[in-house]
């Protein structure tokens, strides 16, 4: 009896150890996101899954031009998939004869389908708090996959 209840504690062991080793590997690393919208097209279509990486946010290290994750600034149980268009100071053009500049902390926002896209033209510029991710590959489906990085 003492070697199945040693045995069964053992094993509760590595699941707890296994469980907290994907836990911040998705934490803090990368995860997958699906996506879903007409935003990003042509870029990234709905039902894409996109491969993302954590680093990036957590060090505040984007770029103008990386697609991101974030949370939605009106509604934060929403995250949305963006492209960074212009990074803290920068001077953003939200009229035809009106400008922006985008305060220390901010980057601004826009869908690649700005058609269709509710982003920072409607919620203005979004903290860098607010960033989850930054997107590095569509994995999914199989024929539309690509880098999705600047280099």
């Amino acid at each position: 009896m003492k070697h199945h209840i040693f045995k069964f504690f053992s094993s509760l062991g590595y699941i707890v150890q296994y469980g907290c080793v994907v836990h911040c590997t998705f934490e803090y690393l990368g995860d997958f996101v699906l996506c879903s919208g007409p935003s990003m097209e042509p870029t990234i279509y709905s039902d894409d899954i996109l491969f993302t990486e954590h680093v990036s946010s957590l060090t505040y290290s984007v770029k103008k031009g990386d697609i991101i994750i974030a949370k939605c600034p009106t509604n934060p149980k929403q995250q949305i998939c963006k492209r960074v268009i212009a990074l803290q100071g920068e001077k953003v053009k939200t009229g035809f004869a009106s400008y922006e500049i985008v305060p220390i902390g901010h980057v601004w926002l826009q869908g690649d389908n700005k058609s269709n896209s509710t982003d920072s033209r409607n919620y203005g510029a979004v903290p860098l708090g607010l960033i989850r991710s930054k997107a590095v590959c569509k994995i999914w489906p199989p024929n539309r996959m690509a880098m999705l990085t600047n280099g």
